[in-house]
């Protein structure tokens, strides 16, 4: 019989492996490495049937070749472990590129000492997810699979090379608890570990960036690589700033938070590289002028009386509005028919254009409870992308401040641009760059064209048990949470535990109306709740709880089931809308069935989905629609119209992060021959 391991076409190393099944990573208690070492070369044979190519083959030898060298640095004393520690290290920081040998033995004693420090040892499939990021890969992880503690290795390869790494994740909450829960691991190893937390002053940012390696988010990486832009100014050479340190008592050097861009692990690579690349980063300082109260009321009751599509066209999935040659006339009408028109503001047909526009994208295309909230009499913006809070974010060209008055809000200042630039541009400064995620549906080209990142599909650990049950859609919303509430009632009975996960945080709110009325106990998690997400998702999977979720549960923190849970059939994950992409649909459906464990997951959806809004067909034809064709064939119609939606969603995005990605490269040619290149 042929060796499961021998992908390679030569002989594997430590082969003969026959083991019963082991323990979860997550348990910390201390595991005899022979048995933990020869389960997880098992599950390596399986990567034939998950991968191909000669990456796939070469991550799995250097997996393998580490599990076999297991045993032997088993049973080294602490003082030959980091003799043999400091020994790669010296290998690693000779050698560029690595050498699988070596990087194999950095994976084989970084894991012996995660097994000591944490009681926690890595599974083949996550050396072989490490290896593809250190190969500049992004490695797709199904969720549940451990990719925090994948990261280490990786990061701690890197870091012992001598290479500053920062570990990009997407919220505050994950990059402190991911630093904190492996800094004993890099401690041990030798290497120091910063944080970086929300405000945090310039020198303990320094501090942090200065560490061998640094955990941070993405928002707030970029925003100090901009300010450290805006303190160094155009003239800026190496040569230059070393003879400021000199000579300078206040050299611009002192005032930088980043010392250079290196190498960058980025978590959830798809949320980050490509939902968030949509939207530019924009450094703004006060105005010198801002336009009153009065003038706001003038433009918001100006766009009260404008029609659509006579005046207006929305254009809903591009968050526009489009004036007509009609509408821009009876602006000019409405501006001056009271007398008021001579204001500064109502003079110049682009200014009082822009304010219009702007009020008729707070009064339509801005909604509480979805793009925003309302915290504190102050409007917080909402992240879409992970739906979390962005209490220091602001929209600019003066939509905040109408936003602000719509909700009667004190007005904050005006604010004018001083940097701005994309993800896209940013993260290809780095010379290395890498990342993880759960899922590249549809995106894995987009990947390769803009940041010359290739794919590899890591295999499970264990074999997936998820159940993915067949869509229900409903013709309207009312008839959509019946089914959804009595569904969620008939699990509950059960005592199986359920994650509800909608769009926005009205949808939330609407969710928790329904099962309040049907007297099913439960628990929101929304951005309005962001503060208590790691109790509230640690309990999700607990027997008989209910909790309702944005999309933010789906992103970075495991639902561990509770006892008994696996008998009744595990986590059910019960999806109310459509999300913009598959991928994050993905997302919601991979929080049940993590590590081999049951789970089931549906959407239960309607023709009142806030998707549907861009959609050819109008709702009302589709529900008639969808009564002709009867129960099963009207269900197949609306799924496939609520798919093709998504799918023109999905192409929508692409072309926007296209276009954005066109401009930062025209951008940069014009700096390049006006030679003031970056």
């Amino acid at each position: 019989m042929s060796d499961p391991l021998a992908l390679s076409g030569g002989s594997a190393p430590g082969a003969a492996f026959r083991v019963p099944p082991v323990r979860a990573y997550s348990e910390r208690k201390p595991l005899k490495a022979s048995r933990l070492d020869q389960a997880a070369a098992r599950v390596i044979g399986r990567v034939r049937v998950g991968l191909a190519g000669w990456a796939a083959r070469r991550y799995a030898r250097i997996a393998r070749a580490a599990l076999a060298q297991a045993d032997d640095i088993a049973e080294l004393s602490e003082e030959a472990l980091q003799f043999r520690i400091r020994a790669i290290t010296g290998a690693l920081r000779a050698r560029k590129p690595f050498r699988d040998a070596d990087i194999a033995e950095a994976f084989a004693l970084i894991r012996e000492m995660s097994g000591r420090v944490k009681g926690q040892r890595h599974y083949g499939v996550q050396m072989m997810g490490a290896a593809a990021i250190l190969d500049g890969r992004v490695a797709q992880m199904a969720t549940g699979e451990g990719k925090t503690l994948t990261a280490t290795l990786a990061a701690g390869a890197a870091a012992l090379a001598g290479l500053p790494v920062h570990v990009v994740t997407v919220n505050d909450y994950l990059a402190e608890r991911d630093a904190e829960e492996m800094r004993p691991l890099y401690a041990a190893l030798g290497l120091t570990v910063g944080v970086i937390k929300e405000k945090q002053e310039q020198p303990e940012r320094a501090q942090a960036y200065g560490c061998h390696i640094t955990y941070c988010t993405n928002k707030d990486l970029a925003f100090d690589y901009l300010r450290d832009r805006i303190a160094l100014g155009q003239r800026a050479s190496d040569v230059r700033l070393k003879l400021e340190s000199l000579h300078v008592s206040a050299s611009r050097l002192a005032q930088l938070r980043l010392r250079g861009l290196h190498f960058a692990i980025v978590d959830e690579a798809d949320s980050v590289l490509i939902d968030e690349a949509r939207t530019p980063l924009i450094i703004s300082a006060p105005a010198g002028s801002q336009f009153g109260t009065e003038v706001l009321a003038r433009a918001m009751e100006i766009a009260a009386e404008l029609k659509s599509p006579e005046d207006y066209g929305i254009e809903a999935a591009e968050h526009r509005i489009i004036l007509t040659e009609a509408g821009r006339e009876r602006i000019t009408g409405l501006a001056t028919s009271d007398g008021r028109g001579e204001a500064s503001a109502w003079r110049g047909r682009v200014t009082r254009e822009g304010l219009v526009r702007q009020a008729l994208s707070a009064l339509h295309l801005f909604h509480r409870d979805e793009h925003y909230i309302l915290r504190d009499g102050k409007v917080v913006i909402v992240d879409a992308n992970t739906g979390r809070v962005m209490p220091d974010r602001s929209w600019s060209d003066g939509l905040h401040q109408m936003v602000e008055h719509k909700e009667g809000c004190d007005l904050s200042g005006a604010r004018s641009t001083l940097a701005r630039m994309t993800y896209q541009r940013f993260f290809r400064r780095y010379p290395r760059l890498a990342g993880m995620t759960g899922t590249t549906r549809g995106v894995a080209a987009e990947f390769w064209t803009v940041y010359r990142l290739p794919v590899v599909r890591i295999p499970t650990h264990r074999p997936v048990q998820r159940r993915h049950l067949s869509d229900e859609v409903l013709p309207d919303e009312a008839a959509k949470w019946r089914r959804v509430t009595a569904r969620i009632a008939e699990l509950h009975e059960k005592g199986c535990p359920v994650l509800v996960g909608t769009r926005s945080v009205g949808a939330s709110a609407r969710a928790s109306t329904y099962l309040t009325a049907a007297g099913l106990p439960h628990t929101v998690l929304s951005a309005a709740q962001d503060g208590q997400e790691a109790a509230i998702v640690a309990q999700a999977g607990q027997c008989g709880r209910i909790t309702v979720a944005t999309n933010m549960a789906g992103r970075g923190t495991d639902i561990k089931l509770g006892p008994g849970v696996a008998e009744r059939g595990g986590l059910h994950v019960i999806m109310v809308e459509r999300q913009d992409a598959q991928r994050i649909d993905d997302q919601l459906a991979g929080r049940s069935g993590r590590q081999g464990e049951p789970g089931c997951f549906q959407a239960i959806l309607s023709l009142d989905d806030p998707l549907l809004d861009s959609s050819l067909v109008s709702r009302r034809l589709a529900r008639r629609i969808m009564a002709l064709l009867g129960p099963e064939r009207g269900r197949a119609f609306g799924a496939r119209l609520l798919r093709h939606a998504q799918l023109r969603t999905e192409r929508l995005h692409g072309r926007m992060r296209a276009d954005l990605l066109h401009s930062d490269q025209m951008q940069d040619r014009i700096l390049a021959f006006a030679g003031h290149a970056e």
